[in-house]
């Protein structure tokens, strides 16, 4: 009888094969615990629990992690060999780009300006860029080196970082001392801030001028809290200074936030204590204000501005200010005073076609449509249709093989944030995996996407499809998971299925226990007390709020919600979007005395977020048509229509 050993091993070992096998996932998951148990010892600065916690997780996928916790606890007293063994060790990874962030933090506050320089060098400039407070003490740093540069450069931060921390203030004096800040950009920097309703801001820009030229320290907050008061109580002789009439303009700016007639009002009364360019910043303002309360003196305001309007926002709003107006020659002309930035955005070449094509210049539209028709976004998808071209997906990239999969999963950067993701642990996770694929090329992403898929992380899976340049796969871009369950749901409400998973996927990207800082939850983002009311409407007894957190139920709530705005709002997915969003109240009062084209509807959304989530969720809907092979489904511009003035509410409305 021939003897075989490895079968005769494999005998003998069988029992212990198996306890292993039983053991491991024990293990493995003890290991999960101790690393979450750590972690919160770590966030709470509890050495002892976390030093408990961690022996034994050297081998951990999260092992690096474990590390950082510990020299991060000890940071402030570890030395500089300890750092850079652990960055050695650690090269390339999301751990050490934090740990290399935080140590030159740490060198920033001990001003060890020469060993900052060389330590910054070594951190990566893009991908990501690095974080705003860093970026100031690398100038402070080179300005310390008496670099000739640092002060052009730093010059570039000031005219281009809004809301700079307070790391970037001994910059901007060092800037402002050399000579190369004058008190008129000092002033135009804190009106700015003002405009962005950020006094604090504004006090640490004002504070870089002589002290005889700063207002009070209480003054900005007055403004804030009453602008009206504020101006009523002025001295006739307050515009003898530049302080006192930037402190008036603030004060009308601050006023047309909430009453741009009364704004209008007060400048009348004092308008000739200023000068044409003083005025023509205030009327800069009216426009701005407004354009977004609808106002229809707007255009007029920013005409009045005349060589004053220049701010962006305020260019968008006396854009959009004529937009609304059908004042097509004045929206060229707005559009031709705005940055080359601002100019380039889609939304304002579409309109530039648009304005061009209404005024008889049809060919120069048609050569501004083109060069973004086809692109998959709102004004991408509406240029498309201008020029009569059909909406088409690109061609599908080949899927990436099963080795390919398994590879990216076994990768580090990529394991580790499966793990990450496995725990519970979404804030650390999303940036191990952003981390992971920074610099991927498309096969890459793909690969990644399909890697999230595998593991259900919708979001993932479409973040990553989202970034590809050439290869793309609009399967994954335009997932619609769950739609077992989504379709009973969408045809009990007589829905269109393309324009719900096109609101879901803005609301959640599909993550069931999504939760806003606002307290929205799941797939469909329903609020508690809008929960709560559509429950009571479609009668679904016994609710209780914490059922809002399970999927179907989540479904149940944001269809049936979706169904009532949408009856309550001609039936129009264009408003009921908006009103999903914002409330339907807001809905209605976006609307214009006259009918409205869609398109300038969406375009005129007064509330930033709001007006992008319904641009997005319509070119979401016509992009979804494409992926479920929908060939009569409608183009954009018929599913944007035209917007009717008139009633329509819910008796009852929640919001």
């Amino acid at each position: 009888m021939q003897f075989n050993l490895r079968a005769q091993v494999k005998r003998a070992c069988r029992p212990l094969l198996f306890a292993l096998a039983l053991c491991a996932p024990a293990a493995q998951a003890n290991g999960d615990a101790a690393f979450v148990a750590a972690r919160d010892a770590f966030s709470a600065g509890n050495r002892q629990a976390f030093e408990r916690h961690a022996a034994g997780l050297q081998s951990h996928v999260l092992a690096s992690y474990i590390e950082y916790y510990r020299l991060r606890l000890d940071l402030d007293r570890a030395s500089p060999d300890r750092v850079a063994a652990f960055l050695e060790q650690h090269a390339g990874t999301l751990v050490a780009q934090r740990l290399r962030s935080d140590w030159l933090r740490q060198l920033a506050k001990a001003e060890q300006w020469s060993d900052y320089r060389a330590e910054y060098a070594l951190l990566p400039q893009s991908s990501p860029t690095p974080e705003a407070d860093l970026r100031c003490h690398a100038l402070r740093a080179r300005l310390d080196a008496a670099e000739q540069a640092a002060l052009a450069d730093a010059k570039l931060l000031w005219e281009t970082m809004d809301e700079p921390p307070s790391a970037c203030v001994p910059v901007f004096a060092a800037l402002f001392d050399a000579g190369r800040l004058t008190e008129d950009e000092v002033w135009l920097r804190a009106r700015r801030h003002m405009e962005l309703r950020r006094p604090g801001l504004a006090r640490s820009t004002l504070a870089l001028l002589p002290a005889s030229a700063q207002p009070p320290s209480s003054a900005l907050d007055d403004i804030v809290s009453n602008p009206t008061r504020w101006l009523d109580r002025q001295p006739a002789n307050f515009s003898i200074t530049r302080r006192g009439r930037e402190l008036a303009l603030m004060a009308i700016a601050r006023r047309a936030r909430s009453d741009v007639r009364g704004a209008e009002r007060s400048l009348e009364v004092i308008a000739h204590r200023f000068s044409a360019g003083e005025r023509g910043y205030a009327f800069e303002q009216l426009g701005w204000q407004g354009g977004q309360q609808h106002d229809t003196r707007a255009v007029q305001w920013c005409r009045s501005a005349d060589d004053a309007l220049q701010g962006e926002e305020a260019l968008a709003w006396c854009a959009r200010a004529a937009l609304r107006a059908t004042n097509w020659k004045l929206l060229r002309d707005i559009i031709g005073r705005m940055p080359q930035a601002l100019a380039e955005r889609p939304e304002w070449i579409y309109w530039d076609g648009r304005a061009r094509s209404a005024t008889g210049h049809v060919d120069q539209a048609h050569a501004a449509w083109r060069r973004i028709a086809g692109e998959p976004h709102f004004y991408g998808l509406l240029a498309a249709e201008e020029l009569d071209q059909p909406h088409r997906l690109p061609p599908q990239a080949a899927a990436p093989s099963v080795d390919e999969i398994r590879r990216a999963e076994a990768t580090p950067a990529i394991a580790r944030a499966l793990k990450l993701f496995e725990l519970d642990l979404r804030t650390e996770a999303v940036r191990e995996w952003n981390w992971a694929i920074r610099d991927a090329d498309d096969r890459s992403l793909l690969t990644a996407a399909h890697v999230a898929l595998r593991h259900k992380l919708w979001d993932r899976a479409i973040n990553s499809a989202d970034r590809t340049t050439l290869e793309h796969d609009y399967s994954l871009r335009y997932l619609s998971p769950m739609r077992s369950d989504v379709e009973p749901h969408v045809r009990a409400r007589s829905l269109d299925l393309s324009w719900v998973y096109g609101l879901m996927r803005q609301e959640s990207r599909f993550i069931t226990r999504a939760k806003s800082s606002a307290g929205a939850q799941g797939l469909m983002q329903v609020m508690p007390a809008t929960g709560q009311w559509v429950a009571k409407k479609i009668g679904l007894n016994g609710y209780k709020p914490s059922q809002i957190a399970d999927p179907d139920t989540n479904l149940l709530l944001g269809t049936s919600y979706m169904r009532l705005v949408l009856d309550s709002l001609d039936d129009h997915p264009v408003l009921a979007s908006a009103g999903y969003n914002a409330g339907p109240g807001r809905a209605r009062k976006w609307r214009a005395t006259r009918p409205l084209e869609g398109a300038i509807y969406a375009e005129t959304i007064p509330f930033n977020e709001t007006r992008d989530y319904v641009k997005k969720v319509m070119a979401n809907a016509v992009l979804y048509s494409l992926v479920f092979g929908l060939p009569d489904s409608p183009g954009l511009k018929q599913r944007l229509g035209t917007i009717q003035p008139g009633p329509g509410a819910l008796a009852d409305d929640p919001i």
